[in-house]
């Protein structure tokens, strides 16, 4: 039998929850670039993906996701230290990306999202004309 040990983890528990509920809880993250897209990952363990909401306004990313307790109602809770309720991350994209072709998916817990830099950001080369030695390209 499961048995609780820590007289002061459920009060920490409580309190917690009192006092952040009115906040909706953040979501650990890592984000990195890879070629051409910027990779993020969100741990979202035991999140339904039908509960995962996300939106792009003007360069802002939001992330909303609701885990639920899966105790059935009217269970007398032993212990409850993971963390359920709302869980919100916003993102500032820069205008280097392409917010119009994000590529979301969740597997294992773990929310992914690519988001694939702008054509109009990506480095090009540029025609230079003139001179006595004809065109020549330059890195832009």
């Amino acid at each position: 039998m499961l048995m609780r040990t820590d007289p002061f983890r459920e009060f920490d528990r409580l309190a917690q929850q009192v006092f952040s509920s009115a906040r909706p809880a953040g979501m650990q993250m890592d984000a990195y670039r890879e070629g051409d897209d910027f990779v993020v990952h969100f741990d979202l363990p035991g999140v339904d993906p039908e509960s995962i909401d996300l939106d792009v306004e003007r360069h802002v990313l939001n992330v909303r996701a609701e885990r639920r307790s899966p105790a059935p109602e009217g269970v007398e809770m032993i212990a409850a230290e993971r963390p359920t309720g709302t869980f919100a991350r916003q993102l500032f994209l820069g205008d280097t990306l392409d917010t119009e072709r994000i590529d979301a998916s969740y597997d294992a817990g773990v929310l992914t999202l690519r988001i694939p830099v702008a054509e109009q950001a990506k480095p090009r080369k540029i025609q230079i004309s003139g001179g006595g030695s004809g065109r020549r390209q330059i890195s832009g």
